[in-house]
């Protein structure tokens, strides 16, 4: 069900099984309840989590801090929208990959129904999407940590008739491991996905001793967005302009010089 243009319920067919839920009904939550509650988790520092990862070992969330992290919740019994999702989140991963870095952010898909999202079955949803990403994992955990989980990032999801409704959201976590952006939607546009990710990547406060710090903070400026191409590139305007801007002081500059030696002579 359609909640506001960026904020969607979604809803698919499940095999019949008993899952975990929320523990406020679906009913409960309408499209201003349900986006207070994704919004309120922005700038929250998330816990520890264990998870396991497709080969079954433990994976603990804080091996991911120290860099941007996408989290994505799905559920590997839903047959549309969550391969959906999945499918155009890696089209602006790869895109951000290539703007960005390949080993510049990670990315977690964590399946949220306990019951049935076991290592296996993350494993065949990874290859079912045909996801290749190693900086991409696929992970499941247990009952408790997914209650926690899904609090602290803001998603919401219940049992429906048709298996489960959930936000179609992917939260955009900083290094630190607090909650920095949330992107809604099936099919989450490009620039959602990117931008948020440019801003943790070469957003970083600049010291004007740092060499480093001063290219991010260009490349942040000047790595834009080409909605005909569907990709980012590195923009060489703003040196253009500031080149000619340079020439063109120094011509004055040479200019009020010249006048005032012939005015000396």
């Amino acid at each position: 069900m359609l909640l506001v243009p960026v904020l969607m319920l979604a809803s698919a067919s499940v095999s019949g099984h008993g899952g975990p839920t929320m523990s406020v009904a679906g009913s409960d939550f309408n499209e201003k309840s349900a986006l207070t509650f994704s919004q309120a988790a922005i700038g929250r520092k998330l816990g520890e989590y264990s998870f396991r990862n497709r080969q079954g070992e433990p994976v603990s969330f804080s091996s991911f801090h120290g860099k941007p992290l996408l989290i994505s919740l799905i559920y590997t019994s839903c047959y549309h929208v969550c391969p959906l999702l999945t499918r155009h989140l890696a089209h602006a991963v790869e895109v951000a990959r290539e703007a960005l870095g390949e080993d510049s952010f990670t990315v977690l898909t964590i399946g949220f129904d306990s019951v049935v999202d076991n290592p296996e079955r993350m494993r065949i949803f990874a290859n079912g999407q045909g996801i290749r990403d190693p900086q991409w994992h696929f992970l499941s955990a247990d009952a408790d940590t997914i209650k926690h989980l899904v609090r602290d990032v803001g998603f919401i999801y219940f049992s429906s008739p048709k298996g489960f409704d959930h936000l179609a959201q992917t939260t955009v976590i900083d290094g630190a491991g607090r909650v920095y952006r949330q992107v809604y939607g099936n099919e989450p546009e490009v620039p959602h996905v990117v931008e948020p990710l440019k801003q943790l990547v070469f957003g970083r406060p600049v010291a004007a001793t740092e060499l480093g710090d001063w290219i991010s903070r260009v490349r942040l400026f000047c790595t834009v967005y080409d909605p005909a191409t569907g990709r980012y590139h590195f923009d060489k305007s703003l040196f253009v302009g500031i080149f000619a801007g340079i020439l063109s002081l120094g011509a004055v500059a040479v200019f009020l010089v010249h006048g005032w030696r012939q005015r000396k002579a």
